[in-house]
């Protein structure tokens, strides 16, 4: 199917509408949920600040919570679209190939065995977390022969991400206060998150953003085929570590503040390739919009669902994905 956006102009157009769904996305996170607030209010929240429940609500709570639904969301769409594009695999996914789940069995151990207890503290716990596990997968899909398969990793990925799933279990099991203190933040939500954990990842995050929008260039001229990369000059080695090292900063980043959540990084590469076609440059570009419209929107939808109470964000995005991920895998659409 061809592209909907097929010239560059159409594309910058793509991106503009993008950028404004995603402010509208924010607006509406802040000023919808169990008491609506006004533009005004918003506005003298910050510019008449009276210490009055409604601003305190607005500032420490709605804000925050906006803000880092459209940073992770943006981070999980470039984090899915890189590691598609780097494993030729379309049912790639940091969740789905175990990243998420080392990542969340690295900060389940600090708790439990390390007594760490903050969430500011989660994050280098879950940069080694998502590293481990992203390793162990990308060699045992490589081993035996044809190498790096995508029906390799996606195996190999369901295994480590199992293995490191039952750890974390066994864990929590063994030490009530850890599974006290980490319960909520493993089912995936940005409910409750301060904006001090967005600002000690935030650096982190921009780095990947940029970085990824770079590699995304001579990531393209790999998925053409690595003797074809090579023979353009291109160092292959090099953009795979720089590609993998960019997952894991935007999968580790995400995962210490907001917890494991799935399928962001497994649908929006699909919905961006729809779009713009196979050009990795705009994928990624267009998964980083699309991924924080759609964590906004699962964010939002959440509150009304069960309303007076909240369902997990992690269990949006499952009922989103699950059947997203079972028509793609019945498609068998694997470039080979």
């Amino acid at each position: 199917m061809s592209p909907l956006l097929s010239g560059r102009p159409s594309r910058l157009i793509g991106v503009a509408v993008g950028l404004a769904l995603i402010a509208l996305a924010v607006y509406a996170s802040i000023t919808l949920g169990m008491v609506t607030i006004s533009w005004q209010s918003l506005t003298d929240a910050y510019s008449r600040f009276d210490g009055s429940n409604q601003q305190l609500v607005i500032r420490d709570v709605r804000v925050p919570r906006a803000l880092i639904a459209a940073a992770v969301g943006t981070s999980l769409g470039m984090s899915g679209a890189l590691i598609q594009a780097l494993t030729r695999n379309p049912l790639a996914d940091v969740g789905i190939l175990g990243i998420n789940n080392g990542a969340s069995l690295f900060v389940v151990a600090a708790v439990s065995l390390l007594s760490v207890s903050s969430l500011s503290q989660y994050v280098w716990f879950a940069f080694a977390g998502a590293a481990v596990s992203g390793i162990f997968v990308y060699w045992l899909g490589s081993i035996g022969r044809n190498g790096l398969t995508p029906v390799k990793i996606t195996l190999a990925g369901a295994a480590i991400g199992a293995l490191a799933s039952s750890f974390t279990h066994t864990l929590l099991l063994l030490n009530e206060r850890t599974m006290q203190e980490v319960l909520f933040w493993l089912a995936g939500s940005v409910e409750g998150r301060k904006l001090e954990l967005l600002v000690q990842v935030l650096p982190y995050l921009a780095i990947g953003w940029v970085v990824a929008l770079i590699v995304a260039g001579p990531l393209h001229t790999l998925t053409l085929g690595e003797d074809v990369a090579t023979g353009l000059g291109q160092r292959t080695v090099l953009v795979k570590l720089v590609t993998g090292l960019v997952i894991v900063v935007l999968a580790g980043s995400s995962v210490s503040v907001a917890g494991p959540i799935l399928f962001v990084g497994l649908v929006t590469p699909h919905i961006a390739r729809h779009l713009v076609g196979s050009n990795t440059r705009w994928v990624v570009l267009y998964s980083a919009m699309l991924g924080a419209i759609l964590l906004l929107a699962a964010d939002l939808a959440a509150r009304f669902v069960a309303m007076p109470k909240e369902v997990p964000i992690g269990v949006m995005t499952a009922l989103i994905g699950t059947p997203f991920f079972l028509y793609t895998a019945r498609k068998g659409n694997f470039r080979k």
